[in-house]
């Protein structure tokens, strides 16, 4: 705990492992929105999020759930493997911009950002789907892990007909 009268404590979501305020900082002095990638347990979620002094404002919302429901992505099939978090972030990409928000900055919070990740899968995906997001090429995963082609023709064939589904929805 912090002793003394010039310690300084912490701010919680700092102290919690939650939060690295530096980084945020920065991501908004671009005065642009963020595109918000998150991991969870069970599924990817990407979210377009725009700055506002009483609190973010989260523009557009898909996650793994999105992907079954709406774009009759299979139930049995994982939402955050790498082809579905590519998925989950072209279905965002294409809602970004039929709202009509063309750019933003990426926004991986505290993972780590490995090269091929499903971070960065999800990143290909809101870049095919039209927006313009500063990146990297090496970072981002190779079209047949991005097809699902590394696991089995199933699921190859299911990416198509998902991302197929995902276009014809906003056309």
């Amino acid at each position: 705990m912090v002793q003394g009268r010039r310690k300084r404590l912490a701010y919680r979501r700092r102290r919690s492992g939650e939060t690295d305020y530096h980084r945020r900082s920065r991501l908004l002095r671009a005065r642009k929105p963020r595109a918000v990638v998150r991991v969870s347990n069970t599924q990817i979620t990407c979210q377009l999020v725009n700055y506002v002094a009483s609190g973010d404002e989260v523009l557009v919302n898909v996650n793994g759930n999105t992907l079954v429901k709406k774009y009759a992505w299979p139930e049995s099939s994982s939402r955050k493997s790498l082809p579905a978090s590519y998925l989950v972030g072209y279905a965002m990409g294409k809602a970004a911009s039929a709202a009509g928000h063309e750019e933003a900055v990426l926004d991986i919070g505290l993972a780590a950002s490995t090269p091929g990740s499903r971070i960065f899968a999800a990143l290909k995906g809101m870049v095919d789907a039209g927006m313009d997001i500063p990146h990297g090429e090496s970072a981002l995963p190779d079209e047949d892990r991005l097809n699902g082609a590394h696991i089995s023709e199933d699921v190859a064939a299911q990416v198509e007909g998902t991302r197929k589904k995902i276009e014809g929805a906003f056309e």
